[in-house]
């Protein structure tokens, strides 16, 4: 999920100046300001024409927009899940993110692609340069503002989703066709004379279990204590999920009767085709929820994964509580970032259940991670202060948690 357009971008901003203990510890081991110093820029991202650039300010109030054009723009939207609003029978809405991309638009991306391949220590292996290239190529494409696109939902054509703000992203709250939809059904879609590819939407009633869950070292392999071990894994490496998890989701699918997903990453939206992909492989259908990445220089990437986490996190968990508060929570994450400090401050500010059960795996083996700090039993208390011992179990091994995940089918 990519933020609604300025008003958005600048709390952005907020989040990340509000960089608490665990991101400075993160930054100052991993080398972070010293890499991103040096981080090539992205200077073809921002292409408009006079009335676009003026216009996008208004963000999906703009009355100047046009449709996008399939021979010019790629259009990504993004999966997401329909809920009940106010737990009104019948009465259905989803969230539609677009991001649109002018094709082919990045500029010198052969030097970008040396410039990784050096830093991650591959310079002159092509085959290597060739993954970097293609991972690179949503940084590098100009972003499209004051673009619309229409969708067929469930035969239903009328749809309109935009038109994108200056960040090439739009998000609609949409009261979706009347129809008999089920708890669990998913449902596929198209966006309608663009290029891109379907998306899906997860219906969701109000009651039952569903699951928050991180994506980065919790799920799959990132690294995101090193700033080289990010450029590695992100744009040379082949994804790799973590040990056993894949086996444990879906444990959860078949204990807690198929709860709904929504995959929560400080990632930026740029990487969710490789996210999407990934997610696809190995883990259950689900709404992937990403930071928005309006910078110019790749330099942003990893200030995204290592500042303003928490903020940032606790917004999203927040915004998807609004959707459905009546539904309990399962959530996981680790002990790289913020997650523990984030998921212990939504259960003190909802208190009422939202949250049944957290799960936070402990990081090892890491060279530039303090185990010492991240992983002390003193921070765990601390971050889960007034949370119920019963609530919240610090694991390694995934198959630590199939005897925690039987115990919430009575509860």
């Amino acid at each position: 999920m990519a933020p609604e357009s300025m008003a958005a971008m600048a709390g952005q901003t907020r989040q990340r100046m509000q960089q608490n203990e665990e991101d400075r510890q993160t930054r100052s081991l991993g080398d972070f300001a010293e890499i991103e110093a040096a981080m090539p820029a992205l200077t073809s991202r921002f292409q408009f024409s006079l009335k676009d650039n003026l216009s996008s300010y208004l963000g999906s109030k703009n009355p100047f927009y046009s449709y996008v054009d399939p021979e010019k723009h790629k259009v990504w939207v993004l999966d997401n899940t329909a809920y009940e609003l106010n737990g009104q029978a019948g009465d259905w809405h989803a969230e539609f993110v677009a991001a649109i991309f002018l094709k082919g638009s990045g500029k010198d991306i052969s030097k970008v692609v040396a410039d990784i391949a050096e830093k991650i220590g591959l310079a002159g292996d092509e085959e290597a340069e060739k993954t970097i290239a293609k991972r690179l190529q949503p940084f590098l494409d100009a972003i499209v503002p004051a673009r619309a696109v229409n969708i067929n939902f469930l035969g239903n054509n009328k749809l309109r989703l935009g038109p994108s703000g200056r960040d090439g992203v739009s998000s609609d709250v949409i009261t979706l066709p009347r129809g008999q939809y089920q708890d669990g059904q998913i449902s596929t879609s198209s966006a309608i004379k663009a290029d891109a590819i379907d998306f899906k939407t997860v219906f969701a009633s109000p009651k039952g279990w569903a699951v928050i869950s991180d994506i980065d070292d919790t799920i799959k392999k990132t690294l995101t204590s090193s700033a080289v071990g990010i450029l590695k894994t992100t744009f040379a490496e082949e994804p790799e999920a973590i040990a056993g998890m894949p086996e444990l989701y879906k444990h959860i699918v078949e204990k807690l009767d198929a709860p709904p997903f929504f995959y929560l990453s400080a990632s930026p939206y740029n990487l969710y085709p490789f996210l999407h992909d990934f997610r696809s492989a190995y883990y259950p259908q689900g709404t992937m929820i990403l930071r928005d990445a309006s910078w110019m220089n790749l330099a942003g990437l990893l200030t995204n994964l290592t500042q303003g986490t928490q903020a940032y996190k606790t917004d999203r968990i927040e915004k998807i509580h609004s959707w459905l508060p009546t539904r309990k929570f399962v959530c996981l994450g680790d002990s790289t970032q913020t997650d523990p400090e984030s998921y212990g401050e939504m259960y003190r500010k909802f208190p009422d259940g939202f949250i049944g059960a957290i799960y936070i795996r402990k990081v090892t083996g890491v060279a530039e991670m303090d185990e010492s700090k991240k992983n002390s039993s003193e921070r765990f208390e601390k971050a889960f202060k007034d949370v119920p011992q019963d609530v919240w179990y610090v694991f390694e091994d995934a198959n630590e948690l199939y005897a925690q995940v039987d115990k919430l089918v009575s509860t």
